[in-house]
């Protein structure tokens, strides 16, 4: 996406980015290969797919809070998903033009998890009395980029932390993150040949000495075939805690996505081939085994 700084959506978006790159070291590692291989002249040439937030389902926060900022600059609400394990709730947002990403926004229904769980939740968060986006001028959007990083409630201690985790890797993940960008996407379709397919262009980031996320399989196919799906594992970083403790955790991750050209249009030359000709939306069988590429069973194997 070229960047427009006349344009409040260009310049949240390009903050959002620029911190998650800063603190995503596959997005680099990746992005300079392809560099260097000759795939890309630069990041600008990268199609990103889509990006993902982690709500928190409590009063004054999650999909309902998060979601006007974008709706506020021509995103349109699509598709309802629901992972019941999980204990989530999601929608994709379709962008208001070609050149900026789709949006996956999930949501931890907090009222499913135990009473243990409610309890720390609602303690970090009972001060919010106040949906924090109503307070925010959406045409400002250097304001709205600072929104995603500020602290919305105290950095938990490693004990609230730790019991979150045992629970709801989810949960655990948003109360330590906050909005933090949970991952972006890269267009693989939308790359020469030999790095255009999920398959080759799996084998170029494994060649990296990246880790894919091996859940349901490297590669996540929906039901129609159309929609496939790869993503790295979270890296893990030292986190400190409110209380001065430390351990690993999750970050953010890195994902891959193919979107193969719908029945009607097969027999579309290759060079007519547009966006509007491929497979659009999500699946929750994959959508379901992303997530995963911040838990703990694939961060530890």
């Amino acid at each position: 996406m070229n960047f427009n700084k006349n344009k409040p959506l260009d310049v949240f978006l390009n903050i959002l980015f620029e911190r998650y790159r800063d603190q995503v070291p596959a997005v680099k590692k990746i992005t300079n290969a392809l560099v260097e291989r000759g795939v890309i002249a630069s990041q600008n040439e990268i199609i990103n797919d889509h990006i993902a937030f982690r709500t928190m389902g409590v009063p004054n926060l999650g999909i309902t809070s998060f979601e006007k900022i974008f709706l506020h600059h021509g995103y349109q609400k699509r598709d309802y998903y629901h992972f019941e394990s999980k204990k989530l709730n999601a929608y994709w947002y379709s962008p208001p033009s070609a050149e900026y990403p789709r949006i996956f926004m999930s949501e931890l229904i907090v009222d499913q998890l135990s009473d243990r769980a409610q309890s720390i939740i609602q303690r970090y968060t009972k001060h919010i009395g106040k949906d924090p986006v109503d307070l925010l001028d959406l045409g400002d959007g250097k304001a709205i980029g600072e929104f995603f990083h500020q602290s919305l409630w105290e950095l938990p201690n490693k004990k609230d932390y730790q019991d979150l985790l045992e629970e709801s890797e989810y949960a655990a993940w948003v109360i330590f993150n906050r909005y933090y960008l949970n991952h972006y996407t890269i267009s693989v379709h939308d790359l020469k040949e030999g790095y255009n397919t999920l398959e080759s262009f799996n084998e170029f980031v494994e060649s990296l000495g990246l880790k894919l996320n091996a859940e349901g399989g490297k590669i996540k196919v929906s039901p129609d075939g159309l929609l496939r799906q790869s993503s790295t594992v979270a890296q893990m970083h030292l986190a400190g805690f409110s209380d001065g403790e430390t351990m690993p955790i999750a970050g953010s991750y890195v994902e891959f996505s193919e979107r193969l050209v719908l029945p009607e249009f097969r027999d579309l030359p290759a060079l007519s081939i547009k966006p509007e000709h491929r497979r659009e939306g999500f699946e929750t069988g994959n959508a379901d085994k992303i997530f995963e590429s911040t838990y703990i069973r694939q961060t530890e194997s």
